[in-house]
């Protein structure tokens, strides 16, 4: 991945699961754009911090269980978007099943995952401001990466 910036990036949902959690299987579904979309947020895994410390010699530190992070996208509310119906859907979702989402970069390279809608809060800021969206997606499986082409 060549430095871009973030305009052109996209975010799409679906709410079937892929037969394989890979490209293909992800590159399978029908996904949905979600318009209207300001910002996504951060993407990538951190790790939990296991430490040890024994008697004798340095503390020992070691990665501990993922957390694959969640995307906290801001969007301009629109209850005519086929994207943000089904990601309401999602929030609204009390079953706890997951949904596929794709990320798309500038250069087409993507990022897939699977993961749930916590809540989609909507912001009225002001006169001169738009109606806003921004939900939490918790990210639930190692995001697939997959290069430009």
């Amino acid at each position: 991945m060549k430095t871009m910036t973030a305009a052109g990036s996209t975010l799409a949902i679906a709410a079937a699961s892929p037969a394989t959690n890979d490209a293909a299987g992800f590159a399978a579904l029908t996904l949905i754009e979600v318009g209207n979309v300001e910002k996504l947020g951060t993407l990538g895994a951190t790790f939990a911090k296991v430490e040890f410390q024994p008697l004798k010699g340095g503390k020992q530190k070691y990665k501990g269980s993922p957390d694959y992070g969640a995307l906290q996208p801001s969007m301009a509310l629109d209850t005519d978007d086929a994207g943000q119906t089904l990601m309401q859907v999602s929030a609204d979702d009390e079953t706890q099943k997951l949904y596929s989402f794709k990320v798309t970069y500038q250069d087409g390279s993507k990022r897939y995952f699977q993961g749930r809608v916590f809540g989609m809060p909507e912001t009225a800021d002001g006169a001169d401001s738009m109606l806003m969206a921004a939900p939490t997606i918790e990210i639930c499986t190692k995001p697939v990466k997959v290069a430009a082409a």
